[in-house]
């Protein structure tokens, strides 16, 4: 059977951290909104059949608009974000066609996806059930307690920067949601909900490029990262 997968585009957050009013969705890189690279990587990846939006109800319009611009038809619904993260999820994955029996989880603020990195998490989601992308982490992380003393030092070979896209298997997925019960506020990504009933992930090798887009500064290093990438040149 070929596998049927649904990328849920997660861009229903808001913008605190960014000192703006607006949705981080539609921040300019290089004079295009955000969410028209995300949207682009999905569209190209053969692997996606798919595309749900979870956004906020007022940016719905604007969305649509630029993903008829931008000739992204595989986005089929557009669907307003819940009170967590996890539960705007939800609300993506029940908006799913019923021939999906895999999940793409990815967070729509993070524009600098490549569609091999798309290709590469889910063929590993494939063989496993459940895949991240993430990438090692070079600074010591430290441990601390409430008073902000350190505790202990984790080693740094066993860390990882978990990233977007996560991709699930549907009835895992399910499973692991529908059983999460009161504590699904707490879940502030959707691995920590396949490690809460003991399932593994695996992590595959992600890139650094992969940023989120959270406080000004990631603007600035996306723009970089997009100048350079038009150049042909890596980073």
């Amino acid at each position: 059977m070929t596998n049927y997968v649904s990328a849920i585009i997660v861009a229903a957050g808001g913008s605190v951290r960014m000192g703006i009013a607006d949705s981080k969705q539609f921040i300019p890189l290089l004079g295009k909104p955000a969410i028209e690279y995300t949207l682009a990587a999905f569209q190209n990846c053969h692997l996606i059949r798919e595309i749900i939006i979870v956004c906020r109800e007022q940016d719905m319009e604007r969305i649509r608009a630029i993903a008829d611009e931008d000739g992204i038809t595989k986005v089929t619904k557009l669907v307003p974000g819940g009170a967590s993260r996890a539960e705007s999820v939800r609300n993506g994955i029940n908006a799913a066609d019923a021939r999906a029996n895999y999940y793409a989880i990815h967070d729509g603020a993070r524009p600098l996806i490549t569609v091999e990195e798309i290709e590469r998490v889910t063929e590993a989601a494939f063989e496993t059930g459940a895949a991240t992308l993430g990438t090692s982490v070079t600074d010591t992380i430290k441990i601390v307690d409430g008073y902000n003393v350190i505790e202990s030092t984790p080693l740094r070979s066993q860390l990882r920067a978990v990233q977007t896209p996560q991709v699930f298997e549907k009835d895992l997925y399910t499973f692991a949601l529908e059983n999460a019960g009161d504590n699904l506020i707490n879940f502030t990504d959707d691995c920590s909900l396949i490690e809460h009933m003991g399932g593994e992930v695996s992590v595959v090798k992600g890139s650094k490029q992969n940023i989120k887009l959270t406080t000004p500064i990631d603007v600035i290093i996306a723009e970089s990262i997009l100048k350079e990438r038009a150049k042909g040149n890596a980073v």
